[in-house]
């Protein structure tokens, strides 16, 4: 407080003794408070760096105030996750299984969770389909035929199938007409649609895209025949560099597994729900052994991170 001496003192003199009066002010109480860690989470760009934001945000705003960090959502393109991962730009990764699967192999990142969508939960499945009434009925009928593959990178879209090719004795390399991926955005859809339509003879189709586009109305099942289908393997996963502070690691653990249906973040002044922002239904806390077979997959067909030429 201000005494009424000093109040009697001439102004002159009274800014002389301002700053020291600022400095009592400050002493008495008024500290500023300290800024929270700021910790980064590379996400694996899905069909935009648009669309992966609006469906993250909330869910990094959810993490950053349940674990005391202000979390930053980085989107990585699917082929730079490494390199940047590597040049130390983002701690926590969001990827797919293999990119995880790259990453634990190359540089020890460690298992945080798994997400669950769909009927397959925390696994997803790789499909070849082919357009009923097409006369292509059992896989070996797709040889010399025209086949649509999804990313090179995704683990139901193309390394699944590829390997499905492989076990039943037909080389991709030689044995279709041929094969390629579509180009631009929503690959999954496009190769879907093409084997509806006509474009593509056969495709690698995740199960999960074909559960979706089924449920909004966008194909009917009934349109197509599935040839073959890998076993269940973990969807995508988060996973956080080495040495990163264990209780940290085990605050994000903890609130991503404890996620429900009505949890909510606030992005630019709305709140909204965490999971249904996100597409997806929750984190299951999986073994990395259960992420063998995509190993064993990779190593059958030259992929990354065992690929041998």
């Amino acid at each position: 407080m201000i005494s009424r001496s000093t109040l009697s003192m001439p102004i002159t003199r009274i800014f002389r003794l301002a700053p020291l009066l600022l400095l009592l002010f400050l002493v008495a109480g008024c500290k500023p408070e300290g800024k929270r860690p700021v910790v980064k989470i590379g996400y694996m760009l899905c069909n935009s760096e648009e669309e992966t934001m609006a469906r993250f945000l909330p869910l990094t705003r959810y993490l950053s105030e349940q674990c005391g960090v202000d979390f930053v959502a980085v989107p990585v393109d699917t082929h730079d996750f490494e390199k940047r991962f590597k040049a130390g730009e983002f701690t926590f990764t969001h990827s797919n299984s293999l990119i995880y699967i790259v990453l634990r192999e190359n540089h020890g990142v460690e298992l945080v969770a798994s997400e669950k969508r769909g009927k397959f939960g925390s696994r997803s499945v790789g499909a070849l389909i082919a357009r009923k009434g097409s006369g292509i009925e059992k896989l070996d009928d797709i040889r010399g035929k025209r086949l649509a593959f999804g990313p090179m990178l995704a683990p139901t879209g193309y390394l699944a199938e590829y390997d499905l090719m492989l076990s039943a004795g037909i080389n991709p390399e030689h044995d279709l007409a041929t094969y390629s991926i579509p180009p631009g955005s929503f690959k999954h859809e496009k190769l879907i649609y093409g084997v509806l339509y006509g474009q593509y003879d056969v495709a690698a189709a995740p199960a999960l895209d074909l559960e979706i586009m089924a449920r909004e109305g966008k194909i009917s099942p009934d349109d197509f025949v599935i040839l073959a289908q890998s076993k269940p393997i973990p969807y995508c996963t988060f996973g956080v560099a080495k040495g990163t502070d264990p209780a940290l690691v085990k605050k994000v653990k903890e609130a991503l597994l404890a996620l429900k249906p009505t949890d909510t973040a606030e992005v630019e002044g709305e709140r909204l729900k965490v999971l249904k922002a996100a597409w997806i239904d929750g984190y299951e806390e999986l073994s990395d052994s259960d992420y063998d077979p995509i190993r064993e997959m990779a190593k059958r067909v030259n992929m990354p991170p065992y690929q041998k030429y």
